[in-house]
């Protein structure tokens, strides 16, 4: 049994992975208020599932970008469940997350969050030398150096309200493809089941040091 905490911006997310399948998986939209939310949530997740902290196998966590008290947040938490019990921890990029439902498509895949002040974190996916890679590392980007970046045709998921929508149809014509907001939204079930991949692979990260990734310093927010 995995449990995947996301409170990487507004949008903040549980999931419990066991045996190839999702158990439980909460989304919600916060106010950024993810420290008072987030312990009764979880709490209420695996009393549901009647699922015992040291009976978990792992915990996953989004270590960004996305907002600094969001993201600090988050790991506390995951630190403070794991530590007790000496369980394996597990950060995963939120961009990571964000893309990894569209492995199938056959255009390059963009990752957006919102990192506020008209800004977006954003990352290129793509299928390359055999296998899907990040192939544009994680930066800061406005709507016009992001539509400057994209390559046409391309897909744009994540983050992305109706406003921006339309300004990416308007500025980059229909070779550019925006799913659903239902399909594109971050869900903390494809971080669970990429930690998964990484717990089978015993690939796990190291409690005392693992911290978030910004794109900039805390006080930018990102």
């Amino acid at each position: 049994m995995l449990l995947a905490i996301d409170t990487a911006t507004h949008y903040a997310g549980l999931a419990l992975w066991a045996e190839s399948q999702v158990l439980a998986e909460e989304t919600w939209y916060s106010s950024m208020t993810h420290s008072v939310e987030l312990v009764p949530r979880i709490q209420r997740m695996l009393t549901t599932q009647r699922v015992a902290v040291n009976s978990l196998a792992a915990v996953a966590v989004s270590l960004g970008p996305g907002s600094f008290t969001g993201l600090r947040i988050g790991l506390a938490a995951a630190k403070g469940l794991v530590l007790p019990y000496r369980l394996p921890l597990i950060g995963i990029p939120t961009l990571d997350a964000v893309a990894y439902p569209f492995q199938a498509c056959d255009q390059p895949v963009w990752a957006v969050i919102q990192a506020g002040r008209g800004r977006m974190g954003v990352a290129c996916y793509a299928h390359l030398d055999g296998g899907w890679r990040q192939t544009l590392a994680p930066r800061l980007a406005t709507l016009e150096s992001l539509c400057s970046m994209i390559r046409l045709p391309a897909t744009l998921v994540g983050e992305i309200d109706r406003q921006l929508a339309g300004q990416l149809h308007e500025r980059l014509g229909p070779s550019v493809t925006i799913p659903s907001p239902a399909l594109r939204m971050r869900r903390a079930a494809c971080l669970a089941e990429l930690a998964a991949k990484r717990l089978v692979a015993h690939d796990l990260d190291d409690v005392a040091t693992l911290a978030p990734l910004y794109l900039q310093t805390p006080e930018g927010d990102v």
